[in-house]
């Protein structure tokens, strides 16, 4: 018996790192997978994108578990898109149970006021927008299950200790906290609970491609997170790290925990 059995958890960002983790490890927990990505490049960020052979392996894996997975290539910034997909899953499964909004990017740049204009909006529309059209595709179809549900957005530190360089990230994750929260206070009644998890540094595909080596030249001790960590030892998290959080957010164990930011980050916040 797992503690997902017979439900359905949506994954957006699902193609690789975090987002991998988290559909494989729910679904280990029982869940059926939606999971989704944009596999393209986009303007700014420096990281490799990924591909659609990599979202194709999330569904493998999910699979080799014995469980459904519908796998779909979409932009998280495309609510007509979104819409259809939530309405395919609903087809398919019969119900959406949990939305874990997991999608991302990260891009630094030498200063607030030297950044780009187009770099900024592309942050923001992919970090903040995108996760608001998300919830607002998915949402609906887990209040119309009339079971109650979880949602979880993947926040960072960063949304409460700024990175120089970073304020495009730094904003958007800011602004995620205060969707969360008042997504919490308007699903309550419907028994659904929203959380954000906040990882630290996490060894993913955004170590690749030159954004720690950028961030670093221009701020040397802007990524010093070792010497704020309460725990020793690496400070670099594996991703089922993460999926261990969100597996026991969207589970009937965290069914009094909502509005809260959910920290795995070896103690970073607490220094």
């Amino acid at each position: 018996m797992g503690r997902l059995d017979g439900k359905v958890a949506v994954i957006s960002g699902a193609a690789r790192g975090q987002g991998r983790a988290h559909a494989v490890r729910l679904a280990a927990e029982g869940a059926d997978i939606v999971a989704f990505d944009i596999c393209s490049n986009l303007a700014y960020p420096l990281t490799p994108p990924a591909s659609p052979e990599d979202l194709k392996e999330t569904a493998a894996q999910v699979e080799a578990l014995d469980r459904r997975c519908l796998s779909r290539v979409t932009d998280a910034r495309d609510l007509t898109s979104l819409t259809a997909l939530a309405d395919e899953a609903v087809a398919e499964f019969g119900r959406v149970d949990a939305l874990v909004v997991n999608h991302g990017i990260w891009t630094v740049d030498r200063n607030s006021w030297e950044l780009p204009e187009e770099s900024w909006q592309e942050s923001i529309d992919v970090l903040l927008t995108g996760s608001w059209k998300v919830q607002k595709a998915f949402v609906p179809k887990i209040v119309a299950g009339a079971r109650g549900g979880a949602v979880v957005f993947t926040s960072s530190v960063n949304a409460v200790v700024p990175q120089p360089g970073a304020v495009a990230y730094c904003a958007a994750k800011s602004g995620i906290q205060m969707l969360m929260k008042v997504l919490a206070r308007e699903l309550g009644p419907h028994d659904i609970r929203v959380n954000t998890v906040n990882p630290g540094s996490v060894s993913t595909a955004m170590h690749e491609g030159g954004t720690i080596e950028r961030s670093l030249e221009y701020f040397p001790r802007g990524l010093d997170r070792g010497a704020r960590a309460a725990l020793e030892g690496s400070q670099t998290l594996p991703p089922s790290a993460i999926a261990d959080a969100v597996a026991w957010l969207v589970s009937d164990e965290a069914r009094y925990v909502t509005g809260a930011l959910i920290p795995v980050d070896s103690g970073f916040l607490t220094g």
